[in-house]
Parts: structure tokens; C-alpha cells; sequence
């Protein structure tokens, strides 16, 4: 789920920036400061004037305020991201966004950039186009996306299962990203933390909010279709096995999977390495075939996605 408490940290992968996350709804704690101080202070003028008693005159103005993403009066250049439905932002420093489905609110405090429609090189309209700052400390998709991989099928017209949905902080820009025509079934078990999921949903119709363990999909079989995507932030022992689980009720022959692993959650006495080799295994048995992982650990401390397709047998 997305609650770990966001440690200030280091710099972005990539050119990327990390944003200021304030505290997130639900159990989410907001990320680590940004990380760019405006420019630096003005050099002091020349010397004492030749001859005369005049001082030199002071150099500059001192630098901008800290640099925590773009700021609504600076030009913005968005273009698209590698991905479908992904796009970053160029304004003192690289930002990874989504296109806001719902213009005007924000949901964990994150950053709103308006820009006109010029600057979307993948935008058609002449109306402006609102944007949300997508903080890689507040979501392992976001983390995963900034470290680097090479396929992501979560993307317009999706239908998404995503376990372990928490407040809505993730969800919400999967829900940017799969658009009106797609839908994200978003199932948390702790009734007080899915209240804002469930508040999310009221503004994004393309959300389902399902508040039932996700170990017990059999409760919510009626409510959720075949979809084209699994993705699980659990942080649960058996994670895998209830992984499995859902897959094998919903996920299509051939569909896409993303899965979190928290190291310390499944054993605190194995090494983290260890504990993926381990999990990967469990996965692979359930024909959930891996094709990469990527390490969150510079996000999201002990953490790995494990990305791959599921291929049941006939």
C-alpha cells in the first residue's frame, strides 16, 4: 500500500526531480524535499573605484526560492514520455506527470501546472491542459517509471486490478492514465484508510472502489472483469500467493503484471536479494513469467518491482 513513511531524499534518477511531498491522505506520509536550491548569490561589484571613494555596486539579486518543481507562472514545456499516457515536464528540473482527469483538484497536495496547449507537443486541442506532479517517494509506479524499464501496459483504455490501493495516491494516476475509456478496480481491506478511495472515486468515474482482503478475491468476482493489468502493493507475507491468487480469477492469458516487494515484510533475517529470488520462484510456479526487476531503493527503501506477464497453462 502506498504508506511508507517518504524519507528526505537523495537526488532523482535521471534527470528527474523529486517533489516536496506534504502528508498524503490515508496512510501516506509525504516523500523527501526537492532537491534544487535557486541560483546562487550575486557576486559583489568591482572593487573601490580608481581614484574616487565610490564603492563598486553590489552584483545580482540572490537566486530564486528552492526549486520544488514548476511554478504556476513559469513557461512550461511538457512533452510525452517514453510510455503511453506518461509525460514530463521541463521547468527547472525534469518532472514526471499525468494529465489531470479531473482539472482543478489535486488529490495528495501534489503540484497542478495549467499550460497551454502549445506546449503539449502530443496535444491536439487548443483548450489548456491541466497536469499533476507524479512524486516517485509517494508511488512505486512513479519510482518505477523514473528508475527506467522497458514495458509498461498500464496506459489508455486499460482495465487495471490494483491491490493494496490505500488512499488513492497511486491510483489516481493510473485513473489519469487509462483515461475515460479505461478503468482501475481498486481493492483496500482497512475500511478507514479506503473512506478516501472511496471519496476519490466520487470525481473519478473510472475508479471502482472495493474495500474487501484482497487474500479473498472469490468476495469481489462479481464486481471485477478480466483485466488487461495486475499491479499489488500488499507489503503481506504471502503476498505472492494472493498475487497468484488474483491472477489467476481475473487476469487475462497474456496480460501484464507489477508487482512491489517490501524485503522486511516477507522475512527479517534474509537478505533483500535473497527475499526477491525467492518471490520471483513463487511467481514463476504460478505462471507469472518475470521479464525484469527493478530496485526502488533509492524511492522506497528495501523495495523491488517485479514486472512480467502471466502465462497460464492451457
Amino acid at each position: 500500500m502506498d504508506n511508507n513513511r517518504g524519507g528526505r531524499g537523495g537526488r532523482g534518477g535521471g534527470n528527474f526531480r523529486g517533489g516536496r511531498g506534504g502528508r498524503g491522505g490515508g496512510n501516506d506520509r509525504g516523500g523527501g524535499r526537492g532537491f534544487d536550491r535557486g541560483g546562487d548569490r550575486g557576486g559583489r561589484g568591482g572593487g573601490r573605484g580608481g581614484g574616487g571613494r565610490d564603492r563598486g555596486g553590489r552584483g545580482g539579486n540572490r537566486g530564486g526560492a528552492r526549486g520544488l518543481g514548476a511554478k504556476a507562472e513559469a513557461k512550461v514545456l511538457i512533452e510525452p514520455f517514453k510510455f503511453p499516457g506518461v509525460f514530463i515536464s521541463h521547468a527547472k528540473g525534469d518532472m514526471l506527470t499525468t494529465r489531470n482527469l479531473t482539472p482543478g483538484k489535486n488529490v495528495y497536495n501534489e503540484k497542478l501546472m495549467t499550460v497551454d496547449p502549445k506546449s503539449d507537443t502530443s496535444n491536439k486541442s487548443t483548450e489548456p491542459i491541466e497536469y499533476r506532479e507524479w512524486n516517485p517517494y509517494r508511488s512505486k509506479i512513479g519510482a518505477c517509471l523514473v528508475k527506467g524499464f522497458d514495458s509498461f501496459e498500464i496506459k489508455p483504455g486499460a482495465k487495471v486490478l490494483y491491490l493494496g490501493a490505500a488512499s488513492g495516491t497511486t491510483v489516481s494516476h493510473v485513473s489519469d492514465i487509462v483515461g475515460p475509456t479505461g478503468r482501475v478496480y481498486a481493492v483496500e481491506f482497512s475500511p478507514r484508510v479506503a473512506r478516501e478511495l472511496v471519496n476519490l472515486a466520487k470525481f473519478r468515474p473510472n475508479i471502482v472502489p472495493i474495500i474487501e482482503d484482497a487474500r479473498k478475491p472469490q468476495k469481489y468476482r462479481f464486481l471485477v472483469p478480466i483485466v488487461d493489468c495486475l499491479f499489488a502493493d500488499v507489503a503481506q507475507p504471502d503476498q505472492a500467493r494472493l498475487f497468484a491468487l488474483n491472477a489467476k480469477h481475473f487476469l487475462k492469458s497474456g496480460g501484464y503484471f507489477m508487482i512491489s516487494i517490501k524485503a522486511s515484510c516477507i522475512s527479517s533475517t534474509l537478505p533483500a536479494k535473497q527475499v526477491y529470488e525467492r518471490e520471483i520462484a513463487q511467481l514463476r510456479e504460478d505462471h507469472l513469467i518475470p521479464s525484469e526487476q527493478v530496485d526502488l531503493d533509492q524511492y522506497h527503501r528495501g523495495h523491488a518491482m517485479v514486472i512480467g506477464t502471466y502465462v497460464p497453462k492451457e
